[in-house]
């Protein structure tokens, strides 16, 4: 093991009810700004702010790409801050989560219509470059700290497993409340001032959750280093760890589907079925699936693995999502039913990711003998926002494209050939993506629950004996 750090397990209370549920906040806190970012930002800056879909994929392709390398520094200056009473990620989010509230709540900022156009691409351009920064700085340190919680793979399937059910639960309730509050009257037209009293509300709320999760939970994995390791020897982990790599590819995949499914949801079910009561629902049902699933989800992990139950999942979703492509109904409620059962097949890995990324940190120590959570969340982070990037540019030049027309006064109805292509756009893409996801899994990904187990055991063994040095040393 390298010498420049341990690992030791402290002496606190045994893991128990109040870290589930503290970790659930806070992914409730992280989708009452990011989940509405995901769903609702496009339409806001098309039908509110008056920007085209090209100019709002430039705008998501730019920022989020320089958002994604923020992933990496962040993740490295989290493994390499100061060991604090309360464990290295708590305090971190202790401190970013008011810059990222402001963030959030300047985004969508009505008055801004009013601006030049060039004043307002610049105004967009960094009131959303600074959201996302903000928020990798709360994410990150919250995502690594479940391998801090504890070591126990049974314990990463009960803290994944909260943190998707947070997920769902902070994405239904945005995702059922918003279009209740943006909307005026039969019109369709989004309401600007209405919107930003919601966000407001949103990001008090964030804050509130981010306070619960780090009052809740305790860290009781440290590691304490008396250097920094080489940047080069770190580089050269990440690639021999091949569970990374793979896994990377898998989310780009999954959160690529995810992006685009939540925006063409919106647009699917406001010019394609004109139902902003069936648009809530497919909201809900993208997201709160799995929460159907959370109540099974250590006993499926238990008996299959996290890697073979996620890949029967996602090969079932590819299906039901390919049905609909090929049937194109016109029944919204048809529509409904089989999305339901498509977002069950992408909602068990959603369930499981984030046990998988506890997976390829225990694995990555295995491997190089280093323990880095920050850095190997923070390359996972930045895979999902390099695919956040592509799907933000994809859909809205889609959206240009195939000659949607936005509008700020809700008056302009879509010609039938364009809401038949975001039929196809909502329909086809997630058909794609999960399949490529479960292929990926299937034929690469090496950490199947026999290896997982395996590293469990070998770390437990030297976490201990690093605890019981520590002991004798003081």
């Amino acid at each position: 093991m390298d010498k420049t750090q341990k690992t030791v397990t402290v002496s606190a209370k045994p893991f128990g009810f109040k870290d589930k549920i503290g970790y659930m906040f806070g992914d409730i806190g992280n989708n009452f700004s990011f989940n509405v970012v995901n769903s609702f930002l496009m339409i806001f800056y098309t039908n509110v702010l008056g920007l085209t879909g090209a100019q709002v994929g430039i705008l998501f392709l730019a920022a989020r790409f320089i958002d994604a390398f923020a992933d990496i520094t962040v993740g490295r200056l989290v493994d390499n801050s100061k060991l604090h009473k309360n464990g290295r990620f708590q305090p971190w989010m202790n401190r970013m989560r008011y810059p990222l509230v402001i963030f959030f709540i300047l985004t969508f900022v009505p008055l801004v219509k009013d601006l030049a156009l060039p004043m307002r691409l610049v105004y967009v351009f960094i009131t959303y470059l600074g959201w996302g920064i903000f928020y990798s700085s709360v994410n990150i340190p919250y995502g690594s700290m479940a391998s801090a919680i504890s070591s126990n793979p049974n314990d990463k399937t009960s803290l994944s497993t909260f943190r998707a059910v947070g997920s769902a639960l902070g994405s239904a309730i945005t995702s059922y409340i918003l279009p209740m509050f943006i909307y005026i009257g039969a019109s369709q037209k989004i309401s600007g001032n209405r919107f930003f009293w919601v966000i407001l509300v949103c990001g008090i709320l964030a804050y509130t959750c981010y306070a619960l999760t780090t009052g809740l939970t305790t860290e009781r994995v440290r590691t304490e280093k008396s250097q920094k390791v080489p940047m080069s020897s770190l580089v050269k982990g990440m690639f021999a760890n091949k569970a990374l790599m793979v896994l990377v590819l898998v989310d780009i995949m999954i959160v690529i589907n995810q992006n685009l499914s939540g925006t063409m949801i919106s647009y699917l079910f406001n010019d394609y079925f004109k139902s902003k009561t069936a648009m809530s629902i497919a909201l809900i049902f993208n997201f709160a699936t799995v929460i159907l699933l959370a109540p099974f989800g250590t006993w499926i992990t238990n008996k299959f693995g996290r890697k073979e139950s996620s890949i029967a999942a996602l090969l079932f979703g590819a299906a039901m999502y390919g049905i609909l492509f090929i049937v194109h109904t016109h029944s919204a409620i048809f529509y409904l039913v089989m999305l339901f059962f498509g977002s069950l097949g992408a909602g068990m890995f959603n369930l499981m990711v984030w046990a998988f990324i506890t997976d390829v940190i225990d694995n990555h120590e295995v491997l190089t003998g280093t323990r880095e959570d920050g850095i190997v969340y923070g390359v996972n982070s930045f895979a999902r926002k390099v695919a956040q990037a592509i799907a933000g540019g994809f859909g809205g030049f889609m959206l240009t494209f195939i000659g949607y027309q936005s509008s700020t006064s809700g008056g302009i109805s879509q010609t039938t050939a364009v809401v038949n292509k975001i039929y196809h756009l909502a329909t086809g893409i997630p058909t794609f993506c999960l399949l490529v996801a479960a292929l990926l899994l299937l034929l690469f990904y090496p950490l199947s629950k026999k290896r997982v187990n395996e590293n469990a055991s070998k770390l437990a063994k030297i976490h201990a004996e690093n605890t019981e040095e520590e002991a004798a040393d003081n």
